[in-house]
């Protein structure tokens, strides 16, 4: 489960006060930055005037007597620490000007998406004084008049800051320096919201409780300031189930109504100079600082997009090949295990590659925090690498904290988990014998964040499977170097996929259809080009059908399509010429090599149409590696049967074999049936002479729908024989240990996953929509919406035609199959097409006749006799209900 940090919360613990209610207009000279509306101050007070003493200067006392005792250390915001106590020294030229103002969370609970190793939030944020109070404002970035100096008072007044947290002064101003002192205490709160979280993950209100937090170190140098503060969470009591609703309690604490959180906030001072921006362009992917410009000019789209990315300047700017003023340097924290620093590392440096080719040398600099190190490598003056534990965690991510005006990145924390290292004799698919385990279960429920990531979870997923089955073939031995090179090249494969989106760019899913299967069994060109256009894909292990020759099993290279990112965002172009030599460099998007698509490309449900944009799939030809993946699996089957436990063995290798056999089959299925009613896209600009969108080949339609149903659908592809079912035993120690493994759910899952596609509103819209997209004089032979319904109903119900026993497999899935026609017959599946709802109202009235032949002449065994009867009953009863509207 990915973590995903809550927004700034509107109500912060006791100590904090609510943003004034009123607010007057402010003089635009007083703004901290062209273009960015800043929250107006009280009255018509100017900045000076708010800076004033206090109107009763006997009620503060002198700042020396507050930190008497205290040591202080200076820097952008200097600290002053006695004992527990700690106070910040706020210059009086800080306040009213803007900062970035950052949170990560350093340590956590290890379970449920509450992580150690993750940043949270990042605010352009400003100082504030109001009357004794300081505010922590967070400034509204969202809106601008980048242009026009006219709108800025407009958006100002339309558009709202927000309140991080707040605190009263805590003496006089300094006599000489004229600063002023803050009690930090008000860091000691909720200030992220990650109280939202821990309810979400564990159905229970957890409060901060500021009496036993504490800030466990502070750092103050020149332009940051970083505290860490450990905030204790508490809830009072754990709730009684009730019917409705239950409390799940945490597990990986001691005690379930307690838990420490430690927060990294880091005040940091914005560049002098703001970097030069540069625009995304749409046939590239790029990470963007997003805004809208309300200036004067009537613009068609007011969105502005400036690409994300580190101020990359060379040392010699007319030289052909230079090193950088400043390398983009990466810290590999002291808790990276030893054994892996190495393929850390190296998933660093492999980007210098694509920076050398446009002039730059030693662009990036890998280097390791030294164990006695004083500094926390989750503060904003590191970009850094972590490892991190937890119990139920599998996955890596990449984001960063970049200047809302300019796109200049200026803080990134990769976070990586133990998730290789474990993986080896772990799975990380829901095991088919565990009723109700959810320890494993990976949570893509939510809304969809730019830097959500999931390449190392189903990466370690895919690499457990490829470890399994190269042991079966006894090419591959446990704990052996050969293993260890294994883990290695994993590791390697992702640290580069998480440092290329540090640099700026998104996922490329469309990236492995640019490669032929013959490429990917050539050594000597994966060792080059990688087995995808681009490291930015999410690939499986590219693992041989047995006999067939073996290319590399990982991404060890970046690709083509990373050269010419990398080549767009940080290119060096004198500025009169920059526009034009980016254009051309875009241009390149109609190479094949170069094929690129992201996320909402490769799409989310049913509205994913391009089967050539997907993630974890290989090949130009996906559909073909999606037979070749089903064999591999089958061929891991067969070869855990052939070999029997054996004297020594853990006693769950057998099982967990057979699980990661399943394990990546449910998400193939579902990119099978993305074929049928697909739509190739393209990125092109006007111009290009290609079609935006273009309908799948019909052959390739059916030849997916074929596989469906002689493939997923098919129960002799899941036969186990008995003897090897009965020898998959379970793990004793464990309360939850489950029972038998439950190879017919686990079938389900996979045949369903077709279904939820085949029988969608999006794939039915796209199939009535077809023919809109082709000229009549190629129309012959194109699918229609009831020719896959037809096929879709003959495939699963085809002992209806031959008589005799229906499996139980098949049962299961005809009875699915029954139940969804009763859904759409009765309530209407939400945007299906009315010629859909009458197509499949047209095609089960086909199959009640079916059925009650079936019915009539008594066919199979009682326990097919029982559910032909059933399915006829549901079906009957559904044509001839009312529409449930609602």
């Amino acid at each position: 489960m990915k973590p995903r940090l809550h927004p700034l919360a509107a109500a912060l613990a006791a100590a904090l006060i609510p943003l004034a209610a009123a607010h007057a207009e402010t003089p635009e000279s007083e703004s901290p930055l062209a273009g960015i509306p800043v929250p107006p101050k009280p009255g018509q007070a100017t900045a000076a005037s708010t800076l004033k003493a206090p109107v009763d200067p006997a009620a503060l006392k002198p700042f020396d007597e507050i930190v008497a005792g205290a040591k202080r250390q200076p820097g952008l915001i200097a600290v002053w620490r006695k004992d527990e106590k700690v106070w910040l020294e706020i210059p009086k030229e800080m306040v009213g000007q803007p900062f970035l103002f950052t949170a990560n969370v350093a340590n956590s609970v290890g379970e449920r998406g509450l992580y150690a190793s993750q940043m949270a939030m990042s605010q352009m944020a400003q100082f504030r004084l109001v009357g004794r109070q300081v505010q922590l404002l967070a400034i509204n970035t969202k809106f601008r008049a980048e242009a026009d100096q006219g709108s800025k008072r407009a958006i100002e007044q339309a558009f709202s800051p927000s309140l991080v947290a707040s605190s009263t002064l805590a003496s006089a101003e300094h006599p000489v320096r004229k600063s002023i002192l803050v009690d930090a205490s008000f860091l000691l709160s909720d200030i992220v919201g990650y109280s939202t979280n821990i309810e979400n993950a564990y159905r229970m209100t957890f409060g901060a409780d500021r009496t036993n937090s504490s800030f466990e170190r502070v750092r103050a140098e020149a332009g940051l300031t970083t505290l860490t503060a450990r905030v204790h969470f508490f809830s009072g009591r754990i709730p009684a189930a009730s019917a409705t609703a239950s409390a799940s309690p945490p597990q990986a604490t001691p005690d379930p109504r307690s838990l420490f959180v430690d927060f990294v906030y880091s005040f940091l001072a914005l560049p002098k100079e703001p970097m030069a921006t540069r625009r995304t362009d749409p046939r590239l992917g790029h990470f963007s600082a997003s805004f809208t410009d309300l200036g004067g000019d009537l613009k068609a789209n007011p969105r502005t997009h400036y690409i994300t990315r580190w101020r990359l300047e060379k040392k010699a700017p007319q030289a052909a090949m230079s090193e950088p003023v400043k390398p983009i340097t990466f810290w590999m924290d002291k808790n990276i295990p030893a054994k892996y620093r190495a393929a850390v590392e190296g998933g660093i440096l492999e980007w210098n590659k694509a920076f050398e080719r446009i002039g730059f040398k030693g662009a990036i600099v890998a280097k390791q925090q030294p164990d006695d190190a004083d500094w926390d490598s989750m503060d904003a003056g590191h970009a850094s690498i972590r490892w991190f534990v937890g119990a139920d965690v599998g996955f890596a991510r990449g984001p960063h904290h970049h200047d809302p005006r300019t796109g200049e990145i200026l803080d990134a924390d990769i976070a990586m988990s133990d998730v290789f290292a474990r993986s080896a004799r772990r799975s990380f698919v829901e095991d088919f014998g565990r009723k109700g385990s959810t320890a494993l279960v990976h949570d893509h429920a939510g809304a969809h964040s730019p830097y959500d990531c999931d390449d190392a979870y189903f990466s370690a997923m895919d690499a457990d499977f490829a470890q399994q089955l190269l042991e079966a073939r006894d090419e591959l031995t446990p704990d052996s170097p050969e293993a260890e090179a294994f883990v290695q090249g994993a590791i390697k494969a992702t640290i580069m996929h998480e440092v290329g989106h540090v640099l700026g760019l998104k996922h490329n899913f469309k990236g492995s259809s640019a490669y032929t299967a013959e490429q990917l069994q050539d050594r000597a060109f994966t060792e080059v080009n990688g087995v995808s256009n681009s490291v930015m894909d999410y690939v499986p292990v590219n693992i041989a059908l047995k006999g067939e020759k073996q290319g590399s099993f990982f991404r060890g290279a970046i690709g083509p399509y990373d050269y010419w990112a990398i080549e767009y965002a940080y290119s060096q172009h004198e500025p009169a010429r920059e526009a034009q030599e980016l254009a051309k460099i875009a241009a390149r998007s109609t190479d094949p090599k170069l094929a690129y698509g992201d996320d909402a490309d490769a799409g989310f449900g049913d509205m994913a149409m391009d089967p050539l944009a997907s993630r974890f799939d290989l090949t130009d030809d996906p559909l073909s590696y999606f037979r070749k993946r089903l064999k591999l699996s089958q061929e891991l089957w067969d070869r855990v049967q052939a070999r029997g436990a054996q004297p020594g063995d853990d006693p769950l290798r057998q099982r967990r074999a057979i699980m990661s056999g399943f394990g990546p089959l449910p998400s193939m299925a579902d990119l099978v049936a993305k074929y049928v009613g697909g739509m190739h896209a393209v990125r092109d600009l006007p111009g290009s002479g290609r079609p935006a969108f273009t309908p799948v080949d019909p052959k390739k339609q059916r030849e997916a729908l074929d596989f469906l149903a002689n493939g997923i659908f098919s129960a002799g592809n899941f036969k186990f024989p008995p003897q090897l079912l009965s020898s998959l035993t379970v793990d004793y120690n464990e309360w939850d240990r489950g029972g038998p493994p439950d190879i017919a759910s686990a079938v389900a899952r996979v045949q369903f996953t077709a279904l939820n596609r085949l029988m969608s509103a999006g794939t039915a819209s796209r199939l009535l929509d077809l023919p809109a997209f082709v000229p009549a004089s190629q129309q012959k032979g194109l699918i229609s919406l009831n020719e896959v319904y037809e096929t879709l109903q003959r495939s699963i119900w085809s002992e209806l035609n031959t008589g005799g026993d229906i499996d139980r497999l098949r049962r299961n899935l005809q009875r699915e199959h029954v139940r969804r026609l009763q859904y759409q017959l009765t309530r209407g599946a939400p945007g299906m097409p009315a010629d859909a709802a009458s197509l499949l109202r047209f095609n089960a009235g086909k199959l009640e006749a079916q059925l009650r032949r079936a019915v009539a002449r008594g066919q199979g065994s009682v326990e097919t006799r029982a559910h032909l009867e059933e399915s006829l009953g549901m079906l009957s009863e559904a044509l001839r209900a009312k529409m449930q509207r609602g």
